[in-house]
């Protein structure tokens, strides 16, 4: 490989170990930084620890030709991509420790000219915040180094297609160092590049999921109402969308993920007096999936008063979103958790298609749980569980609209 890599990514995650390995295929030397010793073993032997379509195909190839390589530690180069988890201290409170140590690690690197951008979800002010750590230590960068901010947009399952045909939005310390970040994206991105500055583009990826989590629970909390008022919410919404202006989502067992589920807790923390509207979005998805362990909870006390013996139940997905193997984050998950501290003898099937094993639940083929349980609680909505034929003993809980 050549001695000194282009680009340095540090981070080597669902979004890090993509763009790396989509920038490589560019024939732009990569050196990838992982903290974990086994990703940096993995990906040096061409091979991926995550699950994401082509993405093996293209690391592999990357590795092979010399283009990309990985340790625990950065080395010299021109740009630095920031790509580590933002996680919570608390609920409220977005820890951005790893944003920092990363920083911290190629602050002795920087040299004039060189770009340094951040792409991990961030609260306001990160971008900001690094350029001010960076400088109060390496005073002479000040003005002779170009600093950016840049969040992908991607879902999981697509993100080899989305990293490259997705818009993009851009935001620099200053005016030169958008340009320079611009320029640096467009060699591999054919989607739009907007331009702004780092603190909006910070909120724009913010902004951009709490509006997903308010649109559903908006549908959430539609499905709370009607199954009070004991109406279908799924064929309720499908009459309101008939409106020419209305589109109202597909109601759900909760929200998931690490982005829809954790972003709005970034503008929560810094603005709560102003932020009412996102704030009680995340509590509505919250309690729904709550709500649903309580329903499973009454199901199965009035199977046992109705038959006279405890009911097998079977919990149908545990990944966050329909047809992956992602459970970061799953409503569906909890709920299983919650179901499963409040079993007392009776039999239950764990089915999660899109994963062989799991270290917490035993896992069962979705056809024999489907035989075997009386009470079916489907949790998400994954392709093989709308072709199933379920007998009309049996009893129903439908979260995610499979029935519809």
């Amino acid at each position: 490989m050549n001695s000194k890599p282009e680009v340095v990514m540090i981070g080597l995650g669902y979004i890090g170990l993509p763009t790396a390995a989509l920038i490589a295929k560019s024939k732009v030397y990569v050196h990838g930084v992982d903290v974990n010793p086994s990703v940096v073993k993995t990906v040096n032997q061409g091979k991926i620890h995550i699950v994401e379509p082509e993405l093996d195909l293209i690391v592999s190839e990357a590795v092979k030709e010399g283009y990309l390589k990985a340790s625990t530690t950065p080395v010299e180069a021109n740009t630095y991509l920031i790509v580590v988890p933002t996680p919570f201290k608390d609920k409220n409170e977005p820890d951005i420790s790893f944003v920092e140590a990363a920083t911290k690690a190629v602050l002795p690197l920087l040299k004039e000219g060189d770009l340094y951008i951040i792409e991990s979800t961030s609260p306001i002010g990160t971008t900001e915040k690094m350029m001010s750590l960076i400088f109060s230590e390496r005073p002479e960068l000040k003005d002779n180094i170009f600093i950016a901010y840049c969040p992908e947009r991607v879902l999981p399952g697509n993100v080899m297609h989305e990293l490259v045909h997705n818009d993009r939005v851009i935001g620099g310390v200053d005016s030169v160092s958008t340009e320079k970040a611009v320029n640096f994206y467009r060699k591999f991105v054919k989607g739009d590049l907007h331009k702004t500055n780092a603190r909006t583009a910070e909120m724009c990826k913010l902004v951009e999921n709490s509006s997903r989590d308010v649109q559903i629970a908006f549908a959430n909390e539609l499905s709370l109402i009607c199954d009070k008022a004991n109406i279908n919410v799924w064929e309720l919404i499908d009459l309101a969308n008939k409106h020419p202006r209305v589109n109202i989502l597909q109601p759900g067992c909760g929200v998931g993920g690490h982005c829809i589920a954790v972003d709005p807790y970034f503008i929560v923390a810094d603005y709560p007096m102003e932020s009412k509207i996102i704030g009680t979005a995340r509590e509505i998805n919250n309690y729904k999936s709550f709500w649903c362990a309580e329903k499973v909870q009454n199901a199965k006390l009035q199977f046992e008063l109705q038959h006279g013996r405890k009911p097998s139940i079977a919990l149908m997905g545990l990944a966050f979103k329909p047809n992956i193997d992602d459970l970061r984050e799953s409503p569906a998950k909890y709920i299983a958790q919650k179901v499963l501290q409040n079993a007392n003898d009776e039999e239950y099937f764990i089915v999660e298609p899109n994963i062989n094993n799991h270290k917490v639940f035993k896992l069962t083929d979705y056809n024999s749980a489907i035989e075997k349980a009386d009470i079916i609680v489907f949790l998400v909505a994954h392709k093989e569980f709308k072709k199933l034929k379920i007998s009309t003993d049996k009893v129903i809980l439908d979260f995610c609209g499979i029935m519809n």
